[in-house]
């Protein structure tokens, strides 16, 4: 009988560890102020960060597997799924997103900044999440809202109880941005924003936002994630 305890305690234990830690939404800006090159930056970078070494191994060495999502999005009604929710378990994972992410079109070219109905949009995807520990939602972008409501909206009529929302933020000519993102999108008492040097510096902010975005901290007896 203590065998049979024994191995139901560890069964017990492996079922928790395995448990969903995290519900990742990736949220990338491909409205009008994208230009071709600078979306090409994007994509590369996006894929370049998910296969970083450091990144792989924030995501692959928790209490459990990182479940992943990503779109793209601009208008009102402008969002298209690149990766649909995934358990990234290995490196062939993420080698896997990464590679369709190389592969598929831009989703849209010639739309506006629509961000409340972006994270709106956002929301539904993680109604549909594997069930998680963790929501963080991470928007990209360069612009502000120019269509539709703002971000303090989407919060409070769509369901973002205990989500946090990070940013990332391409700086250019437009000193709005940087305040903007600080003072209206970033959401939940962990939410940070990073910061990329215009379009060639997308992905090594995109690394470091995943890097600290996914990777946990084992201090003692207790797990922080931040």
């Amino acid at each position: 009988m203590r065998w049979l305890t024994a191995l139901g305690l560890a069964l017990w234990c492996s079922a928790v560890t395995a448990e969903c830690r995290l519900a990742l939404v990736l949220a990338v800006d491909v409205s009008s102020s994208v230009d071709e090159a600078e979306h090409a930056l994007q994509r590369r970078g996006l894929a370049a960060a998910l296969t970083d070494d450091g990144v792989a191994a924030a995501m692959l060495d928790g209490s459990g597997p990182v479940a992943l999502a990503i779109f793209e999005w601009s208008g009102r009604y402008q969002q298209k799924v690149l990766q649909d929710w995934r358990l990234i378990e290995t490196e062939a994972d993420l080698a896997a997103v990464a590679g369709q992410l190389l592969t598929l079109p831009r989703s849209f070219v010639e739309y506006p900044t629509a961000m409340g109905y972006a994270l709106g949009y956002a929301a539904g995807l993680l109604g549909r999440a594997p069930a998680c520990a963790r929501q963080v939602v991470d928007v990209s972008g360069d612009g502000i809202t120019n269509e539709g409501f703002r971000p303090r909206l989407a919060y409070e009529h769509f369901p973002f109880a205990g989500v946090t929302v990070n940013g990332l933020v391409v700086t250019g000519d437009d000193t709005r941005v940087v305040p903007y993102y600080q003072q209206e999108v970033l959401r939940g008492a962990l939410a940070f924003l990073e910061m990329a040097e215009g379009y060639d510096g997308f992905r090594a902010a995109m690394t470091r936002k995943l890097y600290r975005e996914t990777r946990e901290l084992v201090l003692g007896q207790s797990q922080v994630t931040d």
